[in-house]
């Protein structure tokens, strides 16, 4: 099998998605499939036998390890070259956007994985009043791809409540070789707890939507020591904030697995959590947990038996249940040899082979979803003009251009580029009205995105509310618009206690004003 793998993060980067792409890369290799990879650069020429395809991006705002690929006009000479049998989007915002269009114009089968929470993203980093533009945004995406896999049961709520269509779950695997309890360090613990105090640590990135300033609420507990794994635009202020807890910055290999099994508590402070890797790797190195009721963590945990849960919101239920663990070694241990035994045999192995499945699945029903993607709005009639085009020039095929453009080419009705212009602008007719005016409604979305990009690239962190689409009209003001619309064309513009909320909104920073363009 022939897979392009278009990924907003790569290496040399180290995050979430980063980490998944690298072993769904490695699994790849495993089964004899060849990957193209597309990702922001700079990045390695390959990775596990792969080709990897740099393309230019930005870094998001006071964020400089996460850079986000840009739109490039080569990628759809690229995916031709490269012939895949289905296109991978790994977290799609910006360069999994231009993925997507490109599968769909060019006929391929296309998964899209959601990974990362871009609207709590935004509004950890405060730009508030986004939502509405990214979900819509996301949507737009989503609405391409054959099929979206979801890591986790809470995410999927989340997207089913947003309208992104057949989703299905796929959740992470872990190297329990690599995160074992033989890898505890007396020597590590001993620099951390000289007295043999508890040793409660976190391990992920040290960035405001983590949160890890909740962690200062730890630091007066009785026998509890703090260690904190990890590297990010916040460390220098959390260094201040917890002047007594150990720093190791960033750890990789054997140090990180020392590390994970040197804990005798993982503290989880992220609210936002799609699904929690870190969870899961200090689960395989035999460590209880402590983590918010919110996203992934409420798949992961299992309260009473592997960690406990807390009120994402309550500075309260966090002590009181670090308190909890740290006072009894017996609970402990059992919970760690518990929470050993959920995830031992939860091997990437195993996933890569539910992945391939999925990928097999969509190759195999691929049609359907660009069905429905016209269907919903997803493809203008401007973009039918240009599929047609593309079948005159010999880029692909009629056959193809039938899954990726509106009903008209797909029922044969348009077989020529006159023919597409005359679709796209039948305005007159009320039976063409409500077409157009869906399609303007896209193309109002798809701009009030690429403004939003614009500014985000721009520099702009101020972005707020006053960013917004036109409303989706109802079938009945449709219906109620055709007989004014007889002689006219339709366009569409934008319009223009311890657990108080106190005590966590305060652990979320302001927004940094900077932003960083990748070379």
């Amino acid at each position: 099998m022939r897979i392009a793998v278009i990924t907003e993060s790569f290496l040399p980067r180290v995050n979430g998605v980063t980490n998944s792409v690298c072993r769904v890369l490695e699994q790849f290799a495993a089964h004899g499939h060849q990957a193209l990879v597309v990702a922001a650069k700079p990045g390695p020429e390959e990775y596990a036998g792969h080709e990897v395809a740099a393309v230019g991006g930005f870094a998001l705002p006071g964020y400089r390890s996460f850079v986000v690929g840009l739109p490039m006009a080569r990628l759809v000479r690229r995916l031709r070259e490269f012939q895949p049998d289905v296109v991978y989007l790994a977290s799609p915002v910006s360069l999994g956007w231009a993925g997507a269009t490109a599968a769909r114009r060019l006929g391929i089968p296309c998964v899209a994985v959601f990974q990362t929470d871009v609207a709590g993203f935004a509004k950890r980093y405060g730009l508030r009043g986004t939502d509405k533009v990214i979900w819509s945004w996301l949507r737009r995406i989503h609405a391409q791809a054959d099929l979206t896999l979801v890591p986790s049961t809470a995410t999927m709520k989340l997207l089913e409540e947003h309208g992104i269509p057949r989703l299905a779950l796929w959740r992470r695997g872990v190297d329990a070789e690599r995160f074992h309890p033989r890898y505890r360090d007396e020597r590590l613990r001993h620099e951390v707890a000289p007295r043999r105090e508890t040793v409660v640590g976190y391990v992920g990135r040290l960035a405001p939507e983590k949160r890890v300033d909740l962690l200062a609420h730890l630091s007066g507990l009785p026998g509890v020591r703090l260690l904190v794994v990890g590297d990010g635009p916040a460390e220098d202020r959390l260094r201040t904030t917890l002047p007594e807890a150990t720093f190791t910055g960033f750890l990789d290999g054997l140090e990180l697995s020392r590390a994970y099994a040197s804990l005798d508590v993982f503290v989880h402070t992220g609210a936002d959590e799609t699904f929690c890797q870190s969870v899961q790797e200090a689960m395989a190195s035999g460590v209880p947990v402590v983590a918010p009721a919110a996203g992934g963590p409420l798949d992961l945990v299992t309260p009473g038996r592997t960690g406990l849960l807390y009120d994402p919101d309550s500075v309260y239920e966090l002590r009181a249940a670090v308190m909890r663990l740290s006072a009894n070694r017996e609970l402990r241990s059992l919970y760690g040899l518990n929470s050993r035994a959920e995830v031992e045999n939860r091997t990437w192995s195993a996933v890569g082979e539910e992945l391939m499945g999925h990928l097999r699945a969509v190759i195999a029903g691929h049609g359907s979803a660009a069905v429905a993607a016209a269907a919903a709005g997803a493809v203008s009639a401007a973009e039918a003009v240009e599929a047609v085009e593309a079948v005159e020039a010999g880029h692909f095929t009629a056959a193809m251009a039938a899954e990726a453009t509106p009903e008209p080419v797909e029922a044969g009705l348009i077989t020529t580029t006159a023919e597409a212009n005359a679709a796209a602008g039948a305005t007159s007719g009320a039976a063409t009205s409500a077409t157009a005016e869906a399609a303007a409604e896209a193309a109002a979305e798809a701009a009030a995105g690429r403004r939003l990009r614009r500014r985000i690239a721009g520099g702009d962190t101020g972005v707020r509310s006053k960013i917004s689409l036109v409303p989706r009209v109802s079938r009945a003001s449709k219906s109620s618009k055709n007989a004014k619309a007889s002689h006219t064309s339709h366009t569409s513009n934008p319009s223009g206690a311890a657990g108080s909320p106190s005590a966590v909104s305060a652990a979320v920073p302001p927004p940094p004003n900077n932003l960083e363009t990748a070379a």
